[in-house]
């Protein structure tokens, strides 16, 4: 569009909603897990109600997995994707190994494929119903951040981001991942200064 500042080229792909990533920092407040390690995300800003594993083996092996298990499931959300992944889904057999690993590549790893469902209950459903309803409240729909903080985004657009990954944590934890995406905090993309800042530091990083 004529006088529009938005390079036409650019594109910025919002992860907001990453079911990998919910699902662990749910689990860590959840089942009370004593997670420890280092560059952690902080707290939820929603916290859920405490329901600590029955079986205390449980809970020491799930503390113990949780750091490595997230730096995984980050890495792969940070992942940019090749647009041909769902063609060479349709020309592969159903159950064929080239099929399994295709699928493998799409969907990364998670929680349940780890550990399966025994620390999900009826409470972590609601938990993600009531976080689906504040995405798509009218008055954060109307909302553009990266509009707000475009001049610092174009930048960092330039220096090869690609993917924002945001999750509802509280205070700031920007963090760099890789070459193309940037992690955030949803309070620092709703506050334009501090996400202006953020998008700063990933150009700085180049």
């Amino acid at each position: 569009m004529p006088g529009d500042p938005w390079p036409h080229d650019m594109v910025i792909t919002i992860e907001d909603s990453s079911h990998s990533l919910f699902e662990l920092l749910w689990i860590r407040e959840a089942r009370d897990l004593d997670v420890e390690g280092d560059d952690l995300p902080p707290r939820l800003v929603a916290t859920p109600g405490v329901e600590p594993p029955a079986d205390a083996t449980d809970r020491r092996s799930w503390s113990a997995a949780w750091p490595d298990m997230w730096r995984a499931c980050l890495a792969h959300v940070a992942e940019e994707r090749d647009p041909r992944v769902f063609d060479r889904l349709d020309s592969t057999p159903p159950g064929s190994p080239e099929r399994q690993a295709l699928l493998a590549g799409l969907f990364g790893p998670s929680w349940r494929d780890a550990f399966g469902d025994d620390a999900f209950s009826s409470a972590y459903d609601a938990w993600t119903t009531a976080r689906f309803e504040e995405q798509t409240a009218p008055s954060r729909l109307r909302r553009e951040p990266e509009r707000d903080a475009l001049e610092a985004l174009v930048p960092a657009w330039r220096a090869g981001l690609r993917n924002v990954v945001v999750i509802p944590c509280r205070g700031r934890f920007t963090r760099r991942i890789g070459d193309h995406a940037l992690l955030v905090t949803a309070e620092t993309r709703d506050a334009t200064d501090d996400y202006a800042e953020a998008l700063r530091s990933f150009a700085r990083a180049t």
